[in-house]
């Protein structure tokens, strides 16, 4: 059953870090606990995508897959990923739900990742240890096949996404770029960061944290703070964080 989701997981390494619409959202809830997404909308980068495809590859039947599924996390992984993961990344993974919604010939690709936090500890080892799963070498050998898009390695890919230092306490979400990890991954990315941009495809940023109570203060002057002091709204792009990282810095009281 794995085996048929491989391409699914090909698709979306492939993509992450260079296509359109990425959404972070965090809902605090008043007992501690938090419910996080991580929402990837591809559709619109599908489509200059595929015209990187023979025709030969598109003809083939795992890019006739139609898929709109939810399953979990822990499930998707090989065997050979399980039986290395520590117990901790074992459970972590185990609390988090892949969705995936996908028809390429109706240049459709919708992936969300969503993990229940039961405190703020739970919700700091997650974002610290999540790319870490997903850069396991078990699933690089998924990545390496003749189907790649030329110019996109999907394996330098997985080495985003664990760039950000965190502090989380009940009472703060503190998330700061380590500016040397950060360049470290540019330096990885830049043949896919150009390519994209060459293609014209855009890559807007948006991160979105619900809280229960009200927010006291917040140190970036780009986030958006709702009327009820209870909502943060960051909205960006790649190509601002690259000339700028600290614009995805976020300290938040509340």
């Amino acid at each position: 059953m794995k085996k048929c989701y491989y391409p699914l997981l090909l698709f979306v390494m492939l993509c992450l870090s260079s296509c359109v619409d990425i959404e972070e959202k965090y809902d605090f809830k008043p007992d501690g606990s938090c419910n996080v997404i991580y929402a990837f909308d591809m559709s619109r980068a599908v489509s200059v995508l595929m015209n990187l495809m023979t025709d030969s590859v598109k003809s083939t039947p795992q890019f006739a897959i139609v898929k709109d599924t939810t399953l979990n996390f822990y499930s998707a992984l090989p065997d050979s990923t399980q039986q290395k993961m520590t117990v901790e990344e074992a459970d972590m993974a185990k609390g988090s739900n892949l969705s995936v919604k996908m028809n390429l010939p109706k240049n459709l690709m919708k992936v969300s990742i969503d993990h229940h936090a039961k405190n703020p500890a739970d919700l700091q080892y997650y974002l610290q240890h999540l790319s870490k799963i997903s850069m396991s070498s078990q699933l690089n050998g998924v990545t390496k096949t003749d189907k790649n898009p030329k110019g996109f390695d999907a394996q330098q890919l997985l080495a985003g996404e664990d760039y950000y230092l965190y502090e989380i306490t009940p009472h703060k979400f503190y998330r700061v770029i380590d500016k040397v990890k950060f360049n470290a991954f540019l330096k990885k990315t830049a043949s896919t960061f150009a390519m994209a941009k060459a293609m014209l495809i855009d890559m807007p940023y948006k991160v979105v944290l619900n809280f229960a109570k009200p927010i006291k203060k917040v140190n970036n002057p780009k986030a958006i703070i709702s009327a009820d002091r209870k909502r943060v709204t960051l909205i960006t792009n790649m190509d601002d964080v690259i000339k700028n990282p600290s614009v995805m810095n976020l300290k938040i009281d509340y």
